[in-house]
């Protein structure tokens, strides 16, 4: 492979309900997707999802544009590639900025993918034709509409549910749910919002029988994580923690969490995360797939993800319309029952709608060789 053009389109798209965590509300979601050709004319499509403030993690929207317009599609742009993980190794002396990497490593998996005549999924060795998927619901305003949108999800064939939760909005707020769903897969993500002087209310997790809590700590945090799990009985699932597999690996020896949480765009690509996949598999850790708040193309990629054997547990890749009004691929992503099937069409499975694409576009720079 060999790239010898890429776009960059920049797309505002409005969700059709705020989401609120505890960083804040979002609704108008502003990314990238990456448009890029090889030589023999294939093209592929990659998704910059960073938001535009430094909350989730240090990259912004606007720092993952200069990062790719600076730094990666220069190096990338006529450079003879044997593989896509040759990539993560070109970019290996740009420190951090993982969501621009991915954005644009997204892109040559999927031109690989069609050049090999496989689906991506197949590509990265995937081994299920179907995918498990939860939902992850955002703060509501009261515990009535909290139990309504549960409800619909639940209606819906969704496999387990995740809740926000952060101090003071916590323990009540889950004893309500599971007096109405004493049952149903639950999971809380506190998005690092506790301390260990919050010890006393994270031990008051076990009672409701969780499936895990979601990166309880600092965002950047391993050894008060393992502190933590000494003491308590729900598994801790690492989120925010885990940028790489060396980050894993050492959450792993620490016994920092017993699941981790795999976001393509936070470990800096595909070729990492399926890295970090084969090592939490050998060490028995089970792992699932967050999701970005992302438009199909960034979605279409983590389905292909989560294809790979280890993903035993549902992730946050919900239907197109969870989200958004519209998406920007055809066929939209779809659940029936709870369940994703994987695509079999070459590359990421799904056709880049460029009507919608440029519907919802305010920018658009194209680089060449």
């Amino acid at each position: 492979m060999k790239l010898v053009e890429v776009t960059m389109h920049e797309l505002v798209m409005k969700m059709k309900t705020p989401f609120t965590t505890s960083f804040g509300s979002m609704q108008d979601k502003r990314f990238l997707v990456v448009e890029a050709k090889d030589e023999s004319g294939v093209v592929g499509w990659g998704e910059g999802v960073a938001f535009e403030e430094p909350s989730y993690t240090e990259e912004t929207f606007k720092t993952m544009r200069h990062i790719l317009e600076d730094f990666l599609i220069p190096t990338l742009l006529g450079a003879e590639l044997k593989h896509p993980d040759d990539v993560f190794e070109m970019f290996r002396p740009i420190r951090r900025n993982n969501m621009a990497k991915a954005a644009i490593e997204g892109a040559v998996w999927d031109i690989y993918a069609q050049l090999m005549n496989q689906p991506l999924a197949n590509v990265i060795g995937g081994s299920q034709d179907k995918i498990e998927v939860g939902i992850s619901i955002g703060l509501q305003s009261t515990d009535e509409q909290l139990i309504k949108t549960i409800q619909h999800y639940l209606d819906e064939g969704y496999k387990r549910i995740k809740v926000k939760i952060k101090p003071g909005k916590d323990i009540e707020l889950l004893h309500t749910i599971r007096q109405v769903f004493p049952n149903i897969p639950l999971m809380a993500d506190a998005n690092s919002a506790y301390t260990l002087e919050d010890m006393g209310n994270l031990k008051k997790l076990d009672e409701f029988n969780l499936m895990m809590i979601e990166q309880p700590l600092s965002h950047d945090d391993l050894i008060d994580h393992a502190l933590l799990q000494k003491e308590i009985k729900t598994p801790i699932c690492l989120d925010e923690s885990i940028t790489s597999l060396e980050d894993t690996r050492k959450a792993i020896l620490l016994g920092s969490c017993g699941v981790i949480n795999i976001k393509i765009a936070r470990v800096g690509g595909i070729s990492e995360a399926k890295r970090i996949h084969d090592y939490c598999m050998e060490h028995h850790i089970p792992v699932w797939c967050g999701g970005m708040l992302e438009a199909g193309i960034g979605r279409a990629q983590n389905v292909a993800l989560t294809s790979l054997a280890n993903f035993i547990m549902p992730g946050d890749t919900a239907a197109s319309s969870r989200y958004w009004y519209e998406d920007i691929i055809s066929p939209e992503v779809t659940v029936e029952n709870g369940y994703i099937k994987v695509p079999q069409k070459n590359g990421i499975g799904y056709e880049v709608n460029r009507a919608i694409l440029e519907k919802y576009s305010v920018n658009k720079t194209t680089y060449r060789i």
